[in-house]
């Protein structure tokens, strides 16, 4: 039988289950709200609910055949996940940037160029390295190589990442925000090429799973249906 994991609370799992029902898939919990496990009618598939942010440990490890969570959750917490792991459907809801943030004060620094030149002059003056609070340390980091910007450093902020260049923690930010409205809220802009990955709901296959005959055939059975 086929492992679906699913986000077990909030918007993202109401949206998932949406988008299962409208390929003629339902899904639902079995027991109350705080039991993590449900049924699939229309597929011989087993739901397991789990945090969005689990999910892609468990396809990594294929603990789950299948799974439904962010594309930039999936980008940071699998190292490789290309090759383990292959988009089944890009589900088009859960949109999030993730993007490079500077103090909107900083009227010359609009580019990544600009942020490097800003980063060598502030490790000259200060002694230190520029810091860049983010949680997504394998994106970021990766992002910056490419293009070839220097003299920071990450630092990790799990929560309220925006306040922290208010509070003097680091002089920049990389999180993910939808509108915009927190980061101007706390006097940030994005640099104009500072996008590092556009994020949405994603179905994903586990290529590290152990696929029986059978769960391939139901798979090759659904796959127009999930791909649509």
């Amino acid at each position: 039988m086929i492992r679906l994991g699913v986000p077990s609370k909030g918007r993202l799992m109401d949206k998932t289950f949406d988008w299962f029902a409208d390929r003629g898939l339902t899904l639902s919990r079995t027991g109350s709200d705080r039991e993590y496990a449900g049924a699939v009618d229309g597929a011989d598939m087993a739901l397991v609910l789990l945090s969005a942010s689990e999910i892609p440990r468990e396809l990594a490890a294929g603990r789950l055949h299948l799974g439904v969570t962010g594309s930039d959750l999936v980008r940071e917490g699998v190292v490789n996940w290309d090759s383990r792991l292959d988009v089944v459907a890009r589900m088009g809801f859960g949109q999030a940037d993730l993007v490079l943030a500077v103090p909107a004060a900083w009227t010359d620094c609009d580019t990544l160029d600009d942020l490097d030149a800003v980063a060598a002059a502030f490790r000259a003056e200060h002694g230190h390295r520029l810091r860049i609070a983010t949680k997504y340390h394998r994106q970021v980091r990766d992002f910056l190589r490419a293009a070839q910007v220097a003299d920071y450093a990450l630092v990790d902020s799990q929560g309220a990442t925006e306040g922290t260049v208010l509070n003097r923690t680091a002089e920049a930010i990389a999180d993910i925000t939808s509108t915009g409205e927190t980061l101007r809220a706390n006097h940030l802009k994005v640099l104009s090429d500072g996008l590092i990955h556009a994020s949405q709901a994603t179905l994903w296959r586990s290529k590290t799973a152990g696929w029986s005959e059978a769960e391939q055939a139901e798979m090759r059975r659904l796959a127009d249906r999930l791909a649509s």
